[in-house]
């Protein structure tokens, strides 16, 4: 990436992050609005991102700065590319790491036709209910929040497009996967759908996005690679 003055980012810039473990999108977003304030000694600049990703998925995150901010809504309607772990046997409230085990499963019936089988279930236009551990909101409050003070709430189905779910490795109870998917796709509603089909309990056990549209993690910067950058 060439050095850029402080009027290439007014006037617009697209940069393709590679998020952290444990960083959530706004904070990739606050630290970088941070960098290029102090780099160019200004008090105000615009910065937003082009689609969430959970603090325990990794990989890319596309931010846009300046004037580039308006094209945040039609970056986030491109087609998404995501590679990840499931494991087989457990449920967890989250449907990811983020909660403890709290049901466990048999998985001596799993077989890799059975997985395969099921797979094929998951492809094209499906009925997804988001997890109750996310930032939508319902009656002005987030989903999270309901579940972190134990309150149930009526989640609606809504249709997403899977337009490739294939396994990439079986290791049981251990299973590697690739998804192409539409906008408001989520991985873990998909994986814990996926062990329901099985008769087995499933949960996300690591995620990765790879691409964005035509945007990919191989050409994205690190938070370290940005920072270094602002500070020359």
């Amino acid at each position: 990436m060439r050095d850029l003055s402080i009027e290439d980012f007014k006037e617009g810039q697209l940069i393709c992050f590679d998020k952290p473990l444990g960083w959530t999108s706004f904070q990739v977003v606050n630290k970088v609005r941070w960098l290029i304030k102090r780099k160019f000694r200004i008090k105000k600049i615009k910065v937003g991102h082009a689609g969430t990703l959970d603090p325990l998925a990794t990989g890319l995150v596309i931010l846009c700065v300046g004037k580039y901010t308006k094209r945040i809504e039609s970056l986030m309607g491109q087609t998404k590319v995501y590679t990840g772990e499931l494991t087989l046997g457990a449920t967890r409230p989250s449907y990811d790491m983020e909660t403890k085990i709290d049901e466990t499963f048999e998985t001596a019936h799993l077989t890799p036709v059975l997985l395969e089988d099921a797979r094929q279930q998951f492809v094209g236009e499906i009925m997804q209910q988001p997890p109750v551990f996310s930032a939508l909101k319902k009656e002005g409050k987030r989903l999270y929040e309901y579940a972190r003070e134990g309150k149930a709430v009526e989640i609606p189905k809504r249709p997403v497009q899977i337009d490739a779910f294939e396994l990439a490795t079986i290791d049981l109870p251990y299973v590697g996967f690739k998804v192409t998917c539409s906008k408001g796709t989520y991985i873990r509603s998909l994986v814990h759908d996926f062990g329901k089909e099985v008769k087995s309990g499933a949960y996300l056990s690591a995620l990765c996005r790879t691409q964005i549209g035509d945007y990919q993690l191989s050409d994205a910067l690190s938070i370290e690679d940005f920072g270094e950058m602002m500070a020359s």
